[in-house]
């Protein structure tokens, strides 16, 4: 698809030595296929309403932009690391840091997966699934997902959302 083919972040070291830098901020917004977009913009849009809320709306974007830099980063590092090369695509490790975000800060939060609602979950016990998942997926060298950008995503988001972090009145975060 066009965003897969012109946004992916190209990890060679020749690349990352002599050419811009901005296909790891256009990585953000690249997705393999329309089920990668449509899982993706689902996530966005069921945590994105309690992001702006905790960090305000710039500051969302700035969080988002960045996630999407940093989860590409630490995928090239762990690429390059294991010798698994690949192309990165930075959104979903974006989207991971909004998710991470929101659990952490809200972690009694109730959550369902959409075709089981019936399951419910807290949010902190949902970030810790997600995150074994991602890191066995990273030691086993699954390549469904970009599980170390999954994982760069979380960790950002982590400390987006911790003690002290966001703009609401209760914890004396500033926006």
């Amino acid at each position: 698809s066009l965003l897969y083919f012109h946004f992916k972040h190209k990890n060679s070291t020749l690349y990352i030595c002599t050419d811009s830098h901005t296909p790891m901020l256009l990585s953000t917004f690249s997705h393999f296929s329309f089920f990668h977009l449509a899982a993706n913009m689902y996530v966005l849009w069921s945590f994105s309403t309690s992001a702006v809320s905790m960090l305000g709306r710039e500051q969302f974007m700035a969080v988002y932009l960045s996630a999407g830099v940093v989860s590409t980063f630490v995928s090239y590092i762990c690429k390059m690391a294991t010798g698994r090369f690949g192309p990165s695509l930075g959104a979903s490790g974006a989207i991971m840091t909004v998710l991470a975000a929101v659990c952490t800060k809200m972690p009694e939060a109730k959550l369902a997966i959409i075709f089981l609602p019936m399951f419910t979950f807290t949010a902190a016990n949902a970030l810790k699934a997600i995150v074994a998942m991602d890191t066995a997926g990273v030691v086993l060298g699954w390549k469904f997902f970009d599980h170390a950008a999954h994982l760069g995503g979380a960790l950002f988001g982590v400390t987006r959302g911790g003690p002290g972090r966001g703009g609401g009145s209760d914890d004396g975060g500033t926006a």
